[in-house]
């Protein structure tokens, strides 16, 4: 942590044409030296010069280098708070109030440019203002020497620059979290096509072979976990999605159970998770963004573990509550509709909050934490999915006796069951059309051949936009029915290519497959509405549905 020294920011402030504030502040030091003052400065300029400091609304602090005394000439109370005292006339109270983790550097600092024979130092640390809150300060200052070179006075300009700091590090922060969105969605991909292969090639054991017994089960728990694995994928592809996710309706305890899991490894072993799930036989569902639900609790929990640096407990609870106009919760900010929620609780046993706090909690960029150790955003991120999804949050906390936040979201009913399937057994679809599948992950390829040659098709396949191309010169492109093809490729996306095969075989009809979100690729990579499309990870069924189903539709 801390910032660089030693650079010159160029940062402009408001001033009079004509005068330089360094001079200014040089000037001002003549009358400690005894030097007679210059015969182009007239008196009446001494003035405007300090009409300029104050119109900057900057501190100046006069530190006499060899007797260790500090004068304020502006700024003491007006910018850092402090009512002009003894104690402030020392250079103990500048250093005193310099944020512990850049004292040493900033102290350092001027000391070598004190050695070094500089005539200017700048640097930006933190200061402790009287209300014991610490601004981040630019000090730009001028170094008066005598005539052997020895350091006299040290004057400094003290500029305010929290909000840009802020500002900044909102923009870096920004920064990071597209370049990361961008990686998960990478990682995703990738692993959307190990995916594939898992599942495609479990099924086709299961399938051909007719395994029964402990060889079987085994299979099937690989093909489970490849199941599971596509749920973390799709987080990942979440994380990196650029624009909401769509609510469905969820159950709340699957969301839980399937997050514990994730806290674990999250929060260390130091803070066992607790959870106490409504026992409700029907469920209690709600309508929100899984996706951002996960990442509501995910955020909650991180605060938690902050909270509880010595350890502590993490608990997790989901009931079902009615609330009317006397039951309403009074934590709650807003106005609270009568009705039936299902509520979520996370506890934890940490230092807990002060009132004071509690009050901003919801607020972006307001934290508690060190800084490099929070944003401000996580919160506040939080009461913005809650309040999308119709939902209410509020916080219960006393210092030293943790922290509970209650999360309501309305209850809803339960989702049709979906229709009962057999696992395996289903008759796949079947054809005899030629399909040409264009996909250049070799897996994936050949699995999809295998499968699809399986179900009856005639197949050809090509890793790139030129092999497909040369195959459809030598066959014809009239004798291909169905274009299979991954939408990112090297060299010819999936997309282009597409297009070029409807400008010669404009009967040929095209699935779109891929690992990404479509609002991550290039727009002209990206599908037209009414075009085909099959998202990764995919089984043997999702595939041959899918082919059947656009081949048998109409024109």
């Amino acid at each position: 942590m801390g910032f660089a020294i030693g650079n010159e920011t160029g940062e402009k402030t408001a001033r009079s044409p004509g005068v330089d504030r360094s001079s200014a502040i040089q000037t001002s030091t003549y009358e400690y030296e005894n030097r007679a003052i210059p015969e182009n400065l007239a008196p009446q300029d001494h003035g405007h010069h300090e009409i300029v400091a104050r119109a900057t609304n900057d501190a100046v602090r006069n530190w006499d280098v060899k007797t260790g005394s500090l004068s304020w000439p502006q700024g003491l109370e007006s910018l850092l708070g402090y009512t002009p005292t003894a104690a402030a006339c020392e250079i103990g109270f500048w250093q005193k109030n310099i944020h512990p983790e850049d004292r040493a550097r900033t102290v350092a600092s001027i000391r070598d440019a004190l050695a070094a024979n500089e005539e200017r130092w700048s640097g930006e640390y933190r200061f402790r203002r009287a209300d014991d809150n610490y601004i981040h300060l630019l000090e730009r200052a001028s170094i008066v020497r005598d005539r052997q070179g020895q350091a006299l006075r040290f004057v400094g300009s003290l500029m305010d620059i929290t909000e840009r700091k802020q500002l900044q590090d909102q923009v870096v922060r920004s920064q990071k979290m597209e370049a990361f969105g961008q990686l998960a969605g990478g990682v995703a991909h990738d692993f959307n096509n190990f995916l594939t292969t898992i599942l495609g090639y479990s099924d086709l054991l299961l399938q051909e072979l007719h395994l029964k017994g402990v060889v079987a089960d085994h299979i099937a728990e690989i093909r489970s976990a490849a199941g599971r694995a596509s749920v973390v994928t799709q987080h990942l592809l979440a994380f990196s999605r650029r624009q909401p996710l769509e609510a469905r309706v969820v159950e709340v305890n699957f969301i839980v159970t399937n997050l514990e899991r994730s806290l674990l490894r999250l929060i260390g072993e130091n803070i066992p998770v607790i959870c106490h799930l409504h026992e409700h036989k029907d469920g209690a569902h709600i309508k929100v963004d899984p996706g951002q639900l996960n990442q509501l609790i995910l955020n909650l929990a991180v605060n938690a573990r902050d909270a509880m640096r010595a350890g502590g407990i993490l608990t997790l609870e989901t009931s079902t509550i009615a609330v009317d106009n006397e039951t309403r919760p009074s934590c709650v900010c807003e106005d609270f509709k009568p009705g039936e929620y299902v509520l979520i609780n996370i506890a934890d046993t940490g230092t807990g909050m002060s009132d004071e706090v509690k009050a901003h909690i919801f607020e972006p960029f307001f934290t508690t934490k060190h800084e490099g150790n929070g944003s401000g955003l996580g919160l506040a991120t939080s009461y913005g999915i809650v309040r999308q999804s119709g939902g209410y949050i509020g916080v219960e906390s006393e210092l030293g006796k943790g922290t509970t936040v209650k999360i309501y979201f309305p209850r809803v009913p339960a989702p049709p069951p979906p229709p009962y399937k057999k696992p395996f057994l289903r008759k796949l679809a079947t054809g005899t059309e030629t399909v040409l599948v264009l996909e250049d992950d070799v897996s994936v390829r050949h699995i999809s051949v295998r499968l699809l040659r399986k179900l009856g098709y005639e197949v050809i396949e090509a890793a790139n936009g030129d092999d497909a191309k040369r195959l459809i010169s030598e066959r014809g492109a009239g004798k291909i029915q169905l274009l299979l093809t991954d939408m990112v490729m090297p060299q010819m996306s999936g997309r282009r290519f597409a297009d070029w095969l409807h400008l010669t075989s404009p009967d040929t009809k095209i699935i779109f497959i891929s690992g990404y979100l479509e609002e991550s690729l290039h727009p002209h990579d990206r599908r037209d509405e009414g075009m085909f499309f099959l998202p990764k990870p995919f089984d043997s069924e999702q595939l041959a549905t899918k082919v059947r189903e656009v081949l048998d539709a109409a024109d």
